[in-house]
């Protein structure tokens, strides 16, 4: 009988010395290096050996020339959305992109014109909407409803109004990025009810689907009814596995009309085929990921509950919204009663933590920031003690 390997996250390999983003800019963002940052939405957790160990294995052939994407990768992905999310893909059905924000570039210029209005969700990840205001196209915004409780949903009523004759597409973020939504099937279908209703095409970043908890299930937007002719699937292994790095990810497209009308887009840009490591590791991720996701996605739960019940102890200061999926806490600090300059700067001179300020996220993040808990246990200590203290200080 085959041992159980046991996965530990308690510590990891430090970042500081190397070209990290979330610490190479410290500087830059917050003024200062003496602050832990928590903002950029990568891991501070190792990526996984065995994806590692293939690259490793692949550096033993001493050639790094042009490749194809191997059928064998996206037959790997294919597979595992099959497996783990109950969606069956056609390998035609894949297009390679080096990130989704590169992928929904694309698809803004391939289903729209320019002063055409594009759906943006908000409090949303910012290249959602820089991305549409930056290829001349009109931002529609469809806020989410926020109630007393902290839960988001749709706000549906507010989406059939906004809706003209030139809206022609909707960015959405599922499970979303901040709020940690993880969308219910009958959700996705009342959006699908509205598209469909205005011919609108759907842009599915699902680039979370696998950092969900248990009891919620990602319901990818193209398994629903009808949804293939409208939808393009953005996803990969960057979050899931901790490779951002690798920069390589899929867009999956069904619809042969839709699919051309991308293709003519995507190949104006040129993607070529990405990285030859990138290749390896890709593939590896998703055939030998499944029990380490699993053993992860429970590390990061613990580190969620720490900090939610540090939040709960200082209820009249800071709220924590209820997450669903994804490693990113969205905080409500319109208790500590300050403008969102001083919000930002509690947390960079009080509590030496750098996060994202909710205002990036689209107006409706006032009072909000956003920390990324996806960290080694050593880590969320450090965190915990340091806004700890920064809270108790406020207290008084």
């Amino acid at each position: 009988m085959a041992q159980k390997i046991v996965y530990d996250f308690s510590t990891a390999a430090p970042r500081e010395n190397t070209n990290a983003e979330k610490y190479t800019l410290r500087e830059q963002l917050f003024e200062t290096e003496d602050v832990t940052p928590v903002w950029v939405a990568d891991m501070d957790i190792d990526t996984p050996d065995f994806v590692l160990d293939a690259v490793k294995k692949r550096l033993e052939h001493p050639i790094m020339g042009y490749e194809e994407v191997p059928d064998s990768a996206f037959e790997a992905q294919r597979v595992w959305m099959q497996n783990e999310h109950g969606i069956t893909y056609k390998r035609e059905d894949f297009f390679y992109s080096h990130s989704v924000v590169a992928s929904m570039r694309v698809a803004i210029e391939a289903f729209t014109k320019e002063g055409e209005g594009v759906i943006v969700q908000t409090p949303v990840y910012s290249p959602f909407f820089r991305s549409v205001e930056a290829l001349g196209r009109r931002v529609v915004k469809n806020p989410l409803a926020l109630d007393a409780e902290g839960h988001y949903a749709f706000d549906i009523e507010d989406l059939e109004a906004k809706i003209d004759k030139e809206t022609k597409l909707l960015l959405l973020c599922s499970p979303h990025n901040p709020v940690g939504r993880v969308w219910k099937k009958e959700e996705l279908a009342a959006i699908l009810a509205v598209c469909i209703k205005h011919n609108i095409v759907v842009f599915a970043d699902e680039i979370h689907s696998d950092l969900v908890y248990a009891p919620n299930k990602h319901t990818p937007f193209a398994s629903l009814e009808n949804a293939k002719k409208y939808t393009l699937s953005a996803i990969g292994v960057g979050k899931t596995f901790n490779m951002a790095g690798f920069a390589m990810s899929s867009v999956v497209i069904e619809d042969e009309h839709l699919k051309k009308q991308f293709q003519k887009a995507y190949e104006r840009v040129h993607f070529a085929q990405g990285s030859v490591l990138s290749h390896v590791a890709f593939e590896h991720a998703y055939k030998e990921g499944k029990n380490w996701l699993e053993a992860l996605k429970q590390h990061l739960y613990k580190n969620y509950e720490q900090l939610k019940a540090l939040c709960l102890e200082y209820p009249e200061l800071i709220k924590i919204t209820p997450i669903e999926g994804t490693y990113l806490a969205w905080l409500d600090c319109r208790g500590l009663g300050v403008g969102d300059r001083a919000l930002r700067e509690f947390f960079v001179k009080e509590a030496k933590l750098g996060l994202n300020a909710g205002l990036s996220f689209g107006r409706e993040g006032h009072g909000f920031m956003r920390l990324n808990f996806a960290v080694s246990s050593a880590k969320m200590l450090q965190i915990i003690a340091q806004l700890e203290s920064a809270l108790q200080k406020r207290k008084k």
